[in-house]
């Protein structure tokens, strides 16, 4: 957290010496307005290019194993489990009917019989029993 304060504190140094620097370039008249409005624009982009490298969302790699005995324990099929993968990703009935190529009502007797088989009354709350049973 320090370390991140610093940057950007550094950061915020660093542009107002450029804007200063570019004001006195400027009012000496060495310099001309385009000239310095390219050179801002550039560090801008640079520094957003640094900022966006630096905050970019890395995928966690999860490292526990799928318990498939449990899946079968459950009474889930395969098109039930795959649903309910789906599920996990946050996807609607409509995406999830799009992407396995079955109708929403498909998707919806699926999501059902799932709730009943993870003895779940939300979606959520089977997102959550499955990753506690890892099934998911």
């Amino acid at each position: 957290m320090k370390k991140t304060i610093l940057v950007f504190g550094f950061l915020i140094l660093a542009l107002l010496l450029l804007f200063q620097f570019s004001k006195y370039r400027f009012i000496s008249g060495d310099l001309q307005i385009e000239y310095i409005m390219g050179f801002i624009a550039i560090t801008f982009l640079g520094l957003g290019l640094f900022i966006n490298k630096r905050t970019k969302k890395r995928i966690p790699v999860s490292n526990h194993k799928i318990d498939l005995d449990k899946v079968k324990e459950l009474g889930l099929s395969k098109r039930e489990y795959e649903v309910l993968k789906e599920v996990a990703l946050g996807l609607s009935n409509q995406e999830i009917a799009e992407k396995l190529f079955v109708s929403e009502s498909t998707i919806k007797t699926h999501v059902s019989n799932l709730l009943l088989k993870l003895d779940a009354k939300r979606r959520t709350q089977a997102i959550q029993i499955s990753k506690n049973l890892n099934i998911i």
